[in-house]
């Protein structure tokens, strides 16, 4: 038996150059911390979609393809941030950094002498930016990737496992509505057999027997042989149960089950339909519903699994 996966998920990781320090390392050195982050969504086909910033572009290519190895449908969102500061929060500006701003800036302003000067908040942001652009992630991103999709998975497993219970418990609900509509059946057939029968009595009477007596029963009991084929709803139960056994077992079995659960819940719609249009009794009408309304639930939950 494999596990039953949602496509609904989310799961987040961080990791901080500060956890890997080194004794010998000044410990006013940057801190610079990593964070992603995947959310997951119901979706007909596998559909990503990454965020990243542009240091950690380069790894696109391989997060797509941890993803499409461990991922069969759903519509994913990757986030990834990078984010430094110093001991002190405040990261401290090289003189080589601080030559390059202020030549900037006054390349700028010849040009543009209305331009506003850089700020000190100016400047240690783009401090800070280019002490974070100079780490090598290599060692870094796929490790911390596995984590997120590790945990994304339990996610996903775990509301998995919580629309199967449900499905399963539905399916139960539609096998005693079956049984219930079974033997409603017989019933209205023999119903129906005595009214038709009491009418052409009725214009037996009228007619001062001017119709045989046996000519008015033949008639009355082939309409009443027309009306129970009409009503007869045996068909569409066995196919319910059909289609119930089938649910079950693939739900029980696990693995990507989504589509062809779907297809069976259309199936279990069509045939619940079709017992309400040969409904000749409020009972019936009602069973129809409720089939309905548990079908459509179990429909919901279903285009949630992978």
């Amino acid at each position: 038996m494999m596990p039953v996966y949602s496509m609904t998920g989310y799961a987040s990781a961080q990791h901080s150059t500060a956890t890997s320090a080194s004794e010998s390392e000044p410990k006013n050195q940057p801190i610079t911390q990593l964070g992603l982050e995947i959310r997951s969504v119901n979706s007909r086909f596998l559909d990503l979609t990454f965020r990243l910033p542009e240091d950690l572009r380069q790894f696109e290519p391989a997060l797509r393809e941890l993803l499409g190895a461990k991922l069969k449908r759903g519509k994913i969102e990757v986030r990834a941030s990078v984010e430094t500061t110093s001991a002190s929060n405040i990261p401290d500006p090289t003189p080589k950094l601080l030559q390059r701003l202020n030549a900037a800036q006054d390349s700028i302003r010849a040009w543009l002498p209305n331009a506003n000067p850089l700020s000190v908040a100016d400047v240690i942001r783009l401090a800070a930016a280019e002490q974070g652009s100079q780490r090598d992630w290599s060692a870094d991103v796929m490790p911390l990737a596995e984590k997120t999709l590790k945990e994304l998975l339990t996610a996903r497993q775990r509301e998995g496992a919580r629309l199967a219970t449900m499905l399963l418990s539905h399916i139960t609900q539609l096998r005693t509505l079956a049984e219930q509509a079974g033997p409603l059946v017989p019933k209205l057939v023999e119903q129906q057999r005595i009214r038709f029968m009491e009418r052409w009595k009725e214009a037996m009477a009228l007619t001062d027997g001017a119709t045989l007596p046996e000519a008015a029963q033949d008639r009355a009991l082939t309409e009443a042989t027309a009306f129970a084929i009409r009503i007869d709803v045996a068909e569409e139960i066995t196919r319910v149960n059909s289609h119930l056994d089938e649910l079950e077992r693939l739900i029980k079995k696990g693995g990507e089950i989504g589509k062809r659960l779907d297809f069976l819940i259309q199936e279990l719609h069509r045939e619940a339909n079709t017992m309400g249009s040969k409904s000749a009794a409020l009972e019936l009408t009602h069973i129809s519903v409720d089939m309905k309304v548990l079908i459509e639930q179990m429909r919901e939950q279903v285009q949630n699994l992978e």
